[in-house]
């Protein structure tokens, strides 16, 4: 006799649990911590008017003051002249760089990497709005962009999975909720402008331009946590390193993308450079706060 009992549709496994964002701590948190839970949420019109309202006190008086402090750019040419003067002054030396480079322990080098683990968990995930605000010659160079940064569909090759095992490496979790409560505002800040340069920027310019910087300026700028990895024998460095040579190739890829802009619908070469120097003040400050904090954290600043 079978007593067993009878089998219902769907109750043997159980789904396993959506992950979501952790509610806030009963003391509140900052408005960069709230807006990037909300840039990475379901929008209702309650919700999308607290992001606006963050927005309109936060990152649309910066791009006007970033707006007020820029010479008005003449043409293409001038805009590529431009980043490659920004880019000069910023290869040509940071102290937080050099120090992560070739004097950070392992313990400041994770706080580094701690830091930046909601950007390499979730990158270029909030570039995909931009494409259909662009023309059809101008979305296929970034969309090239957008299919390196995700392995051309390969788990193993994907940017955010080369994170996860340098994380892993380091003794850290590696799903990016685990981070809200350990990211700094300035890391925030960064994070969130390209939710704003996507989604909500009256000018896909901006984001041109923003996206344009930061894939030219990574393969410098990775180039000390490179040897940060190489001098501590970490041994999933391959995130910084795939960056050095990838990005040479997006670089191009982005002045294509302006290029077609160009032709398609014209172009306000001075809104790139408002985008460039918005994104380089951003993440430059994001890097040299996440470092401060790494050398306090060891114990002081080192002489």
């Amino acid at each position: 006799m079978n007593t067993e009992a009878p089998v219902v549709p769907g109750s043997l496994t159980a789904r396993p649990a959506v992950p979501s964002w952790p509610a806030p701590a009963s003391g509140g948190e900052s408005v960069h911590r709230e807006l990037f839970r909300l840039n990475r949420t379901p929008l209702d019109s309650r919700l999308l008017a607290r992001v606006e309202e963050i927005e309109r006190d936060w990152i649309l008086p910066l791009v006007r003051s970033v707006e007020s402090a820029t010479a008005p750019v003449a043409d293409r040419a001038d805009w590529q002249r431009r980043l490659a003067g920004l880019l000069a002054r910023e290869r040509a030396g940071n102290p937080a760089a050099e120090y992560l480079a070739e004097r950070a322990s392992r313990e400041e080098f994770a706080y580094v990497v701690r830091e930046f683990a909601l950007d390499g968990l979730t990158e270029a995930q909030n570039f995909f709005p931009a494409v259909p605000r662009l023309p059809i010659k101008a979305q296929m160079a970034v969309m090239r962009v957008l299919i390196d940064e995700f392995g051309c569909g390969n788990l193993q090759q994907a940017h955010s999975q080369l994170y996860r095992l340098l994380l892993a490496e380091l003794g850290l979790p590696q799903e990016p909720e685990h981070f809200l409560d350990t990211t700094g505002d300035e890391t925030f800040q960064f994070l969130n402008v390209f939710y704003w340069l996507t989604q909500r920027a009256p000018h896909v310019e901006y984001f041109l331009g923003a996206l344009a910087y930061l894939e030219a300026s990574i393969p410098d700028a990775f180039t000390h946590q490179a040897r940060a990895c190489a001098r501590l024998g970490i041994r999933h460095g391959r995130y910084y390193t795939e960056h050095l040579h990838i990005d040479t190739f997006h670089m191009r890829e982005m002045q294509l993308a302006i290029k077609e802009y160009e032709a398609a619908y014209g172009l306000d070469p001075t809104r790139l450079w408002t985008g460039a120097r918005l994104l380089s003040r951003l993440i430059g400050g994001a890097f040299d706060a996440a470092v401060a904090r790494a050398r306090e954290s060891a114990g002081g600043v080192r002489a």
